[in-house]
């Protein structure tokens, strides 16, 4: 029976790998994946997922305003797929998600979807509030701050390597603008008072 899977984490846990290894997974016993990632994240390359140990594999993109459901429904027209894998599933509306769930229950092809959990200020991302809510199974892909404690958190640095307290929530970047850590470390790292996370 198909069911939409939420593998969630911080920044730099491993999502992309666990994702393109499932993915292998299928390839190997003779069955096809389909790919996504969000289109505006191209930081390996549009329409590549990629893992920081240096895998990756190429997939097809989905922007804000794409009906996942006849997207996907389309791809089937063209043969057998085994597994929707979804790669950045923060960045899917809640209408999207949805749409995956439809996926699931009337095309009944699982679906996994892999996305951060929370922004740099502690909030939920619009997609991962929905699959939050919707999936079926979730699982956590887990990494440790520096102090070694499972990191829950993630703050973003400047050019200068100063934490960010305010702007857009989202910003595509990598080790170089974001850093996971645990609960206190990230109260620390924002200065936390009564006011700062209101």
């Amino acid at each position: 029976m198909a069911k939409l899977y939420f593998n969630y984490s911080t920044m730099n846990a491993g999502k992309s790998t666990v994702l393109l290894q499932a993915a292998h997974n299928y390839v190997e016993r003779g069955m096809k994946p389909y790919l996504l990632t969000a289109q505006f994240d191209n930081r390996a390359g549009e329409g590549r997922i990629a893992s920081r140990i240096g895998i990756g594999e190429d997939a097809d993109t989905f922007n804000m305003n794409d009906d996942l459901f006849r997207k996907i429904e389309a791809r089937l027209e063209d043969g057998p797929c085994a597994c929707i894998f979804i790669d950045e599933a923060q960045f899917l509306s809640k209408e999207q998600v949805w749409q995956l769930a439809r996926v699931v229950d009337d095309l009944n092809v699982p679906v996994m979807a892999f996305g951060l959990r929370v922004d740099f200020l502690g909030e939920l991302f619009p997609g991962s509030a929905a699959l939050l809510a919707l999936a079926d199974e979730m699982r956590e892909v887990r990494t440790i701050c520096h102090c070694g404690k499972k990191a829950t958190m993630v703050v973003r640095k400047d050019a200068q390597g100063q934490v960010v307290t305010g702007g857009n929530q989202v910003q595509i970047g990598g080790n170089e603008t974001y850093v996971s850590l645990c609960r206190r470390h990230w109260r620390e790292a924002v200065e936390d008072s009564d006011d700062t996370l209101v």
